[in-house]
């Protein structure tokens, strides 16, 4: 990704599901992020859109899986995931009441 993207350009959407929500209780949230993004440019924009500081950042290219509609056959679209740990104290309140 090139410098001249903006933040909101890099965290596509929060995922929110049973084990996300639990692991936001050990400081661990997990995003959607641009397939271009890297550990660094999705560190600087969850620190500068959440206003935290972050400890660590796993990033994971989930595979498309195969998808069938009668006889059509194709699939789903491939993405990548990051897992942010936030330093100890922090919290991101926004992504805290939608569970």
């Amino acid at each position: 990704m090139t410098d001249r993207k903006f933040h909101g350009d890099v965290l596509i959407r929060p995922l929110i599901t049973e084990k996300t929500v639990s692991a936001g209780e050990m400081n661990k949230y997990v995003f959607e992020v641009h397939r271009d993004a890297n550990k660094y440019t999705v560190k600087d924009a969850v620190e500068k859109l959440f206003n935290v500081k972050v400890e660590q950042v796993n990033l994971m290219n989930m595979k498309g899986k195969p998808k069938k509609r009668g006889v059509f056959v194709g699939k789903s679209r491939s993405w990548k995931k990051a897992i942010v740990t936030l330093v100890t104290g922090y919290r991101i309140k926004e992504l805290e009441g939608q569970h």
